[in-house]
């Protein structure tokens, strides 16, 4: 049973990689987007391990491993191996800039997570991912997104994330990244509210929420449930934030940051 491996407002929800779909009509990858879907990283990286020779299937497991950090607090030391395995690999300058792609959010992660303050390397890399993607490169939304975040959260000019989130959002409609889409409508939504925008913010929660449930999203569904929460009135609030404490104790505490927010009661 794939929960039993646990023995996505919040910021650490925000960094979110977009590689590995739902898998199509790859067995690998849809063995990888049922692992990676309820919260099993580290089993969906090992499926990659055989193919970590190959650029596009190390950033991938590097992209799992990092995500396992941003939900889990924990594995650092495999993410970093598992870049340094990336940046090896790559050949040209779309697979150089993926790879610096994962360390600009590995270093943000730990950034935003008090892990230790790398928000120059975070900067710096997704600098030089910029330099290194070529126009039509399919994870230059992955990157906008990514360059937006640590505008809000690092910089924190909320004004400098607007426009790189609304140019992830349409690279990734143009791409066809619906789960990438349910960072940036969630993003795009949180600055609404922000703004008191309050009709559009619901409307940007509620369109991440609903895809993130028809993909079968688990493990980013109660992030969801969440920030939706926080546009809706009562009692239709506290009803999405008893659904995402369901959630949140069905995965073994996962994300941790989501605790606080919630503020499950002691029964």
């Amino acid at each position: 049973m794939l929960l039993g491996c646990f023995g996505e407002g919040n910021v650490a929800d925000t960094a979110m990689s977009g590689a590995g779909s739902t898998g199509g009509d790859d067995p690998l990858q849809r063995a990888i987007w049922r692992l990676r879907s309820r919260g099993c990283w580290t089993d969906a990286a090992a499926l990659l391990t055989p193919h970590a020779h190959n650029a596009g299937a190390a950033v991938q497991r590097t992209a799992l491993l990092v995500e396992r950090c941003l939900f889990t607090g924990q594995g650092w030391a495999e993410a970093e191996d598992a870049l340094r395995v990336a940046e090896a690999v790559a050949r040209d300058d779309d697979e150089r800039g993926a790879a610096a792609c994962e360390r600009g959010q590995l270093a943000y992660a730990a950034t935003v997570l008090g892990v230790r303050d790398r928000a120059d390397e975070a900067r710096s890399a997704l600098g030089r991912s910029a330099a290194l993607l070529s126009p039509g490169s399919r994870t230059r939304p992955l990157l906008d997104f990514r360059r937006g975040l640590v505008a809000e959260h690092l910089s924190e000019s909320p004004q400098a994330a607007l426009p790189a989130y609304r140019r992830a959002h349409a690279g990734a409609v143009t791409h066809g990244d619906t789960l990438l889409l349910s960072f940036t409508w969630r993003h795009l939504a949180a600055l609404a509210l922000r703004d008191g925008e309050v009709a559009e913010a619901r409307k940007g929660f509620t369109e991440s929420l609903r895809i993130r449930e028809e993909l079968g999203f688990l493990v980013g569904t109660a992030p969801a449930l969440a920030a939706l929460a926080e546009a809706e009135p009562e009692p239709e609030a506290a009803r999405l934030r008893a659904e995402a404490r369901r959630l949140f104790h069905l995965l073994g505490g996962i994300p941790t940051w989501l605790a606080d927010q919630l503020h499950p009661s002691p029964a």
